[in-house]
């Protein structure tokens, strides 16, 4: 960060600092900041300040939600101190590749597209388990999902939500659809819950690609939570920004 703020001007520019007249923070600066993000819990409400923010200019994240995860890297290597690997980092399996690291969970507003709600957990963590908490409120109508949260509707959690779950059919299941009208159907609709549930992907290619947060280099979820909920509010920052640069 120290020699992005020295060679890249935009860098400076959104930092609002003048290389001829403001020292740039060098790295034991920019490390105790992090620190103090992390200590107050600052990143949640940055995440929630810029929510407010975009809700204030009419891009409220009011409607339905599409529920989702996706694991990010964690090193698996143990040259460091405590000649460990992260112990908060877990592994999981998904298809025949495992995966060791942490999950972010997201709830995202089915209408604009942007974050509304962040989770993160261990890799070995269910898509399950955190996901009344993607949940936005009682106003919610309609959450979408794939076809890793099946039963998420008799969850004990969701007892006395009205919320109608369209939940992606399992894939060995839609193959084996009759090729019949009715085969057919249950098809197009599986299709039209896909093309919904693809705008909940757009956030983490963001994270993962704009901001290359492919893997953690940080340690702890302390320190990732605060990282994401960060990289959340940018995210939403930047699928906004169209629509930013038009209003005052």
């Amino acid at each position: 960060m120290e020699d992005a703020l020295i060679e890249v001007p935009t860098m400076r520019r959104f930092a609002g600092i003048d290389l001829v007249s403001d020292r740039i923070p060098d790295e034991t600066t920019i490390l105790t900041f992090r620190h103090l993000l992390e200590k107050h819990g600052l990143g949640e409400r940055i995440f929630e300040t810029v929510k407010a923010n975009l809700s204030a200019r009419g891009m409220a994240m009011r409607q339905g939600t599409i529920v989702d995860a996706t694991l990010i890297a964690a090193p698996s290597s143990t040259k460091n101190k405590e000649g460990k690997r992260d112990p908060e980092m877990h592994q999981t399996k998904k298809g025949n590749q495992w995966y060791h690291g942490m999950k972010i969970h997201a709830g995202v507003d089915k209408g604009s597209g942007l974050i509304h709600s962040v989770v993160t957990t261990a890799a070995n963590v269910h898509d399950l388990t955190p996901a009344a908490e993607l949940l936005h409120g009682e106003e919610e109508e309609v959450v979408y999902a794939d076809a890793g949260y099946q039963g998420i509707a008799k969850r004990p959690e969701m007892a006395g939500r009205s919320t109608e779950f369209r939940v992606a059919m399992r894939p060995g299941k839609r193959r084996a659809l009759p090729d019949t009208p009715d085969g057919k159907l249950q098809d197009l609709v599986e299709t039209a819950k896909a093309h919904i549930r693809a705008k909940g992907e757009h956030p983490f290619r963001v994270i993962k690609q704009q901001f290359g947060f492919q893997k953690t280099r940080l340690r702890g979820m302390v320190k990732n939570r605060c990282k994401v909920n960060v990289l959340a509010a940018l995210t939403n920052l930047f699928l906004a920004r169209r629509q930013l640069l038009a209003t005052p």
